[in-house]
């Protein structure tokens, strides 16, 4: 497995990767474009693949201006083997190495999400208008996270 910065050439497989996911499904999956992901990778944030024998196959994006988590996808065949959990780190890593304001993102209720971000510390704040839960975390939760591992 390897762990990198996403670069403009990966937003197909970026793409493929996140319209493969079997839960939080796009409803069109031309409701997000490459213009979309170029945005919000060299100018509203920052992202990370991972790849294994060259093929993208989870990946997760930050945004700073609204201080989201715009994406984190692992593609289904690759379910259970840590990627999550290691693009969810470095994604918190940098974050929070650019600034202490809470992150949020929302996912979709009863999902295996729901239960990856609680489980990694994520505290519920409320619910979004589309029914997704809205979840934050602080970079004092973080800190402290990171802490007792």
């Amino acid at each position: 497995m390897i762990f990198r910065e996403a670069e403009i050439k990966d937003f197909h497989a970026m793409h493929v990767v996140r319209v493969a996911v079997q839960e939080n499904i796009l409803p069109d999956p031309n409701m997000i474009s490459a213009k979309d992901y170029e945005e919000f990778l060299m100018h509203r944030g920052k992202g990370w693949v991972c790849e294994i024998e060259d093929a993208i196959v989870g990946f997760a994006i930050v945004d700073l201006r609204d201080n989201n988590v715009w994406a984190l996808f692992v593609h289904p065949e690759f379910d259970g083997k840590g990627i999550g959990k290691r693009l969810h780190d470095e994604m918190l890593e940098w974050y929070f190495a650019q600034t202490d304001t809470p992150i949020w993102l929302g996912t979709s209720p009863n999902t295996r999400a729901e239960k990856f971000y609680r489980k990694a510390g994520w505290k519920e704040t409320g619910q979004r208008p589309n029914g997704e839960i809205r979840f934050e975390l602080s970079a004092g939760d973080w800190i402290r996270i990171m802490e007792e591992r």
